[in-house]
């Protein structure tokens, strides 16, 4: 009688083991529902109106993908292109393109489709087909041009009177522009069939209408706002974060005119208490910093200060005239922007500047989100100057020339680092096998649904 107890036990036990590894076991099937705040009117990765976002980025790589893919590290890794090398001097490039690719269409991945492609995107850049390659010839030279091409706008495309077609793991099957996206799985996915079947993406939620349909069940994954991730938490929602992806700026509309000016400029960063802001108003989120590029990407980040300093702010403001108003714009949108916008102002007003926030487009200068193009430290730092309206910084070899670079660009007072912020997303528990990488990225096609749980 023992005997037959401990047999079946043993048996009993090996069942309830394989139905345990049976419901933990990834999934086919299902429909993964997202809410955004996004309303974009075009999902071509090119289409250089629409502004760029975390949202409007992993939308597109769900469809279209890159010839160059980035690790967490910055590394440049094989994508559609399976490896690549430049002639002497980086003026010359050669990606060799993955063979047996094909688009959504069914038609094959050709280097006159992928060189097209780019040539729509970068109408500056010599873009040719070579013998199931893409030559690109650089002027001036490109060392971090692997790292370019795999930045979102760069996906290769095929555009056939207005349709596009892509080769990603998900294939269009219906587009309401700025109201809905329906993506299915792409069946001969070179890398895999997803395992869900489809995924809608209901866009134009806010962040409370977000959260209402995470509750009910109506979504499996949400945007939280970073002021709203310790509220988020303390409810119990299943939060995942990027590392801090995301640089909130002031960005001036123009050059200084004068030292005097440079000077106001100067005063205006050093008032700004960080650390209150980021205590109260965002709720502890994210790093306040005084760096372009967060520390993680760039590995100096704290060395530039982020600290308010309001005695050398006033002896900045004293040494010179009267400064003028300056306008500060911010976006209405963004639920945290205007309370921002006017703690900034009240600290630059104990520092004796004045700073008048406004909603207006034209302004002075402007609060902004800047989503980091990429984990490469040159890329991120030249899509920064040149959104600012700099000139881009001549690319180095080695720390030492990316922390020049950074200086000379912060030099300009331009641009005024406030915090890096990450991306943050909450999920229900059915989505399984998921979290954004560090730069933000969603990665869906190795997640799957189960069932709800605890």
């Amino acid at each position: 009688m023992k005997r037959f107890a401990w047999l079946w036990l043993a048996v009993s036990s090996a069942m309830l083991g394989a139905v345990a590894g049976a419901a933990t076991r990834p999934q086919y099937g299902g429909t993964l529902h997202i809410a955004l705040q996004e309303t974009p009117a075009s999902l071509d990765p090119a289409e250089a109106s629409q502004p760029d976002s975390f949202a409007q980025r992993n939308v597109e790589a769900l469809i279209f993908e890159t010839l160059v893919a980035m690790d967490d590290r910055g590394r440049a890794q094989p994508g559609l292109a399976t490896s690549w090398d430049a002639a002497p001097g980086d003026q010359r490039w050669q990606f060799r393109l993955r063979q047996g690719v094909r688009f959504h269409d069914g038609s094959p991945l050709t280097a006159e489709i992928a060189a097209a492609s780019l040539r729509a995107a970068n109408p500056s850049w010599n873009v040719l087909a070579e013998a199931g390659a893409v030559v690109i010839q650089c002027s001036p030279p490109d060392a971090d041009l692997p790292a370019e091409l795999a930045l979102e706008r760069n996906a290769i495309v095929k555009r056939n009177g207005g349709k596009l077609s892509g080769t990603g793991p998900f294939h269009i099957e219906d587009w309401q522009p700025g109201k809905k996206l329906t993506l299915g799985a792409e069946e001969s996915y070179w890398q895999g069939r997803a395992f869900v079947d489809s995924i809608e993406i209901e866009l134009g939620r806010n962040y409370s209408t977000q959260s209402i349909e995470l509750e009910l069940g109506k979504a499996q994954l949400v945007e939280v706002p970073p002021e709203q991730i310790h509220r988020a938490i303390m409810e119990g929602r299943r939060i995942e974060s990027s590392q801090p992806v995301e640089l909130l700026a002031l960005v001036f509309a123009r050059d200084a005119q004068s030292e005097e000016e440079k000077q106001h400029r100067q005063a205006l960063g050093l008032s700004v208490d960080r650390v209150s802001i980021r205590n109260v108003l965002l709720q502890g989120a994210g790093q306040a910093t005084g760096s372009i590029l967060p520390n993680w990407m760039s590995g100096y980040g704290f060395v530039f200060p982020a600290e308010a300093d309001l005695a050398r702010a006033r002896q900045e403001r004293g040494e010179v005239r009267e400064p003028p108003t300056w306008s500060l714009g911010y976006d209405n949108s963004d639920p945290i922007s205007q309370v921002l916008a006017e703690r900034i102002a009240l600290n630059a007003k104990d520092a004796g500047l004045a700073v008048q926030p406004t909603t207006a487009a034209n302004a002075d200068v402007r609060l902004m989100r800047i989503p980091m193009a990429s984990a490469d430290p040159w890329v991120a730092l030249s899509q920064v100057a040149e959104m600012a309206g700099l000139g881009r910084p001549t690319a180095g070899h080695s720390v030492e020339d990316l922390y020049a670079a950074e200086q000379s660009v912060l030099a300009t007072q331009r641009v005024i680092p406030l915090f890096d912020l990450p991306v943050s997303y909450a999920r229900s528990s059915a989505l399984r096998d998921w979290a954004p990488d560090a730069e933000g990225s969603w990665n869906l096609a190795d997640a799957w649904l189960g069932n709800e749980g605890p």
